[in-house]
């Protein structure tokens, strides 16, 4: 079938290829002439694909997002179907749904998990929309997906998808998180002297296995002592929308919690918070405190 696809960056372009190589006429629009896109504009691409039309947005989410599917809104016809596979909060979907409700557009929202190896692996795919919307988009779920029955659900109506997603994310935060914590206490230990080899042995057998593992043992193999990079974690989102709606829901959720504020720490060059630790440490106990201008700790006079 054909589809468009906006937004032809790391994700995008290998979905775009992967559809390409199973069969699918692709064409390609991205802001940047560098790109390998097929169109000049939005315009363009609506003119090349034959109706009913399948465009598929991923950009990055929030404004850029908005905006494409505001634009698409305008020059796409009745019949025709978005899909939203960025990581949009799922509130977003419903506003976009109903906004091109209007006009007889379709919306889905999909969420993907694969990253850079999707290309090759196939993506997993959470959509909410529509029966009808969906099944206008289904040989270009069935083309993205791995191989095998799993890999693809219709998770519910509109904003489904991207919930579905969130939630993903928001585990995938606290998986990382314990197999960080792990990775510290080996390496601070001198009992242990093969951290990598440790972490390697996980990944065969263990009820710890999984491709994260894989991938930080990958990453030890590239740089035993993680001595390339800082501990600046940054967060998309996601973590935080999780979070969030555990609130709404009354959903204790302590370890992606605790993962998201991880994050927030190792933003922090000297934490304000531990500041005031060590104040109140020297004031009610006498306790040293560390000077900034010497970098000792010293005692209170």
């Amino acid at each position: 079938m054909e589809i468009g696809i906006i937004g032809l960056g790391k994700m995008g372009g290998n979905m775009a290829e992967r559809l390409r190589r199973a069969g699918h006429t692709v064409v390609g629009f991205d802001r940047s002439p560098q790109s390998s896109r097929d169109v000049d504009s939005l315009e363009s691409l609506v003119g090349r694909l034959s109706a009913p039309r399948v465009v598929w947005v991923m950009v990055p989410a929030g404004d850029p997002t908005r905006a494409t599917v505001q634009e698409l809104g305008g020059l796409l016809s009745p019949g025709d179907v978005i899909i939203d596979g960025g990581n949009s909060r799922y509130t977003d979907d419903l506003v976009h749904a109903e906004e091109l409700r209007a006009k007889q557009i379709g919306y889905v929202d999909a969420g993907v998990s694969g990253g850079v190896w999707g290309l090759e692996n196939g993506y997993a795919l959470m959509v909410g929309g529509s029966t009808e919307d969906v099944a206008k988009a289904q040989p270009v779920f069935d083309a993205l997906k791995p191989e095998g029955e799993a890999g693809f659900v219709h998770a519910g109506p509109v904003g489904a998808g991207h919930f579905a997603k969130m939630v993903h994310n928001g585990i995938e935060y606290g998986l990382m998180q314990a197999y960080a914590e792990g990775y510290e206490l080996l390496a601070a230990t001198d009992v242990v002297t093969d951290v990598p080899g440790v972490l390697a042995s996980w990944t065969q057998g263990t009820v710890i296995r999984s491709w994260l593992l894989d991938l930080l043992v990958r990453a030890l193999e590239e740089d035993p002592d993680l001595a390339e990079i800082t501990g600046y974690v940054d967060d998309s989102g996601e973590g935080r929308w999780t979070v969030e709606e555990a609130i709404n829901h009354r959903v204790p959720m302590p370890a992606i919690s605790a993962a998201l504020y991880a994050r927030f720490a190792s933003r922090q060059d000297d934490s304000p918070a531990m500041k005031a630790v060590a104040a109140l440490r020297n004031q009610f106990g006498g306790h040293a405190v560390r000077s900034v201008a010497k970098g000792e700790a010293e005692a209170p006079a």
